[in-house]
């Protein structure tokens, strides 16, 4: 940690929309208590990205940002690291010297835990994208580096993207790592899924999901009912927060 952060008391936080479901204020608060940090940990909902320009002034030395916002905040910063301008998209924000500068640590965090499913798995060369927001790109930037073609999947597709009503039981035998992106199976709407043919499943599949509470989705439990690899984006979150962190602290 700089020098000048010692004896102070540190602020960071939460940039985003409906909060509740959101485990990074535990996990920064248990490790500001491992490291024995004098720091706290804010979740900022807010109705208005533009809020973000008051909150600049209210000294926090880092943001993380979630759900609306990892698109639409690019415009508010006035630095952008590769991984952000890369992805178009991003989740941390640190600020240095008087500049906000963003950065996208949701690769580094779905990279290192997707590498632990596909350690085995080296034929796998085709991904489905369930979503097309700013976590959608992080994941697409990932896969893209590995090798892995994808198709991005949205309920308003774009060129290039296509829709729910493509998928059939080839497509998903084809695309065998299916990764959900959308807010779709989120406390608190648990019952809500993807609509995917579940049915066409089997055991050469993988479903990760990003979302994490509840800790298995119904896009997870019906994957698994058909014999799927099955995957939630705990670990991930906790990846990317530390990455974040290192961020803040260099």
């Amino acid at each position: 940690m700089p020098a000048n952060y010692k004896n102070k008391n540190l602020k960071f936080g939460l940039i985003g929309k409906k909060l509740g479901h959101s485990y990074s204020k535990i996990f920064f608060e248990d490790l500001f208590k491992e490291q024995n940090i004098a720091a706290s940990f804010d979740l900022l909902e807010i109705d208005d990205v533009n809020r973000f320009e008051q909150i600049k002034k209210e000294g926090y030395l880092g943001l993380s940002v979630t759900l609306p916002y990892k698109e639409t905040i690019i415009p508010l910063l006035d630095e952008l690291d590769e991984s952000a301008r890369e992805t178009a998209a991003v989740n941390c924000i640190s600020f240095k010297n008087g500049k906000s500068i963003g950065y996208n640590t949701d690769t580094v965090g779905f990279a290192l835990s997707l590498s632990k499913i596909l350690i085995n798995r080296k034929e796998l060369k085709k991904a489905l994208i369930l979503g097309s927001g700013g976590a959608a790109k992080a994941v697409a930037n990932v896969l893209g580096k590995l090798n892995i073609e994808y198709k991005i999947v949205s309920r308003s597709p774009e060129a290039g993207q296509i829709g729910y009503t493509a998928l059939d039981a080839k497509f998903l035998k084809e695309h065998k790592l299916i990764i959900n992106c959308s807010p779709l199976g989120m406390f608190p709407s648990n019952r809500t899924f993807p609509d995917i043919p579940y049915s066409a499943l089997d055991e050469s599949n993988i479903l990760f999901d990003l979302v994490y509470n509840p800790a298995e989705t119904v896009f997870m439990q019906k994957g698994r009912e058909q014999g799927a690899t099955v995957c939630n984006g705990l670990e991930m979150l906790h990846l990317q927060a530390l990455a974040a962190w290192n961020i803040w602290n260099s």
